[in-house]
């Protein structure tokens, strides 16, 4: 290219003001001009703003060094001879990776602090989950000690007690992990944010991917919050006397 010019990825184009086909921004010593977007079916090159690398070095004063070469070789087995060849070389001082391992590295940081965050939030609202649980069924059996008495007086053992308020909860849990599974995928699948990558101090434009698996896993955890949530007022129904609660009203 040779000019001024820049080509923006359309996760920075969305995420960032300013990025619009035939804006000028000033960066470095140099002010850039917008020339057109392009699109990587949502990998992480969306995130970046191309230009000319020997427009760019003066700019920042690099010289002729580079952070960063990208080379496509001819096969996959090539990539080993690529590497012998430039390790060896005394004359250079790099390290060779696959864009794979590149990546994977570069995220490595932000992927441990979103994991650690992600279930840290988890946990908390599982546990505010589970006493909503018990509060809810808590107060179910509490209003149906009567009912629940009769039962007991007609044959049923605790054992039916039990099940009866545990597939109650278990039913309460599904309905509300389908709906936040929907919740979920309906505002959260392909929704895109930007972070700092701790690994670069870059921007980092990423869209949350809600998957089936993802979904179907979430109701299980609501499934299993629900089965903690009701077992212990169970008990407490499956407990109760039944002459005792013939009485209460």
């Amino acid at each position: 290219m040779g000019k001024n010019e820049i080509l923006v990825g359309e996760g920075a184009h969305r995420q960032f003001r300013g990025l619009d086909v035939g804006s000028h921004v000033k960066w470095g010593q140099n002010e850039w001009t917008v020339v057109g977007t392009f699109s990587a079916n949502g990998a992480l090159w969306e995130s970046e703003l191309w230009t000319d690398a020997r427009v760019l070095q003066p700019s920042y004063r690099r010289g002729n060094s580079f952070q960063t070469v990208v080379a496509r070789l001819e096969s996959v087995d090539a990539f080993d001879r690529f590497k012998d060849a430039l390790t060896k070389d005394p004359r250079l001082d790099v390290t060779v990776q696959r864009e794979s391992d590149f990546f994977g590295n570069q995220g490595r940081s932000l992927q441990a602090i979103v994991r650690q965050l992600g279930f840290l939030l988890a946990a908390l609202m599982g546990i505010g989950a589970v006493f909503g649980a018990l509060n809810t069924m808590y107060s179910a059996v509490a209003t149906r000690t009567r009912e629940i008495a009769t039962l007991r007086a007609l044959g049923f053992g605790p054992a039916a007690v039990v099940v009866s308020v545990m597939v109650e909860s278990l039913l309460l849990a599904a309905a509300g992990g389908i709906v936040g599974a929907l919740l979920a995928w309906l505002f959260f699948d392909g929704y895109r944010t930007s972070t700092l990558n701790w690994d670069t101090f870059s921007q980092v434009t990423f869209a949350f991917d809600v998957t089936p698996a993802l979904l179907l896993q979430g109701i299980f955890f609501a499934l299993v919050l629900g089965l903690a949530g009701g077992l212990f007022p169970a008990i407490r129904a499956a407990r109760m006397p039944v002459t005792a609660a013939l009485r209460e009203a």
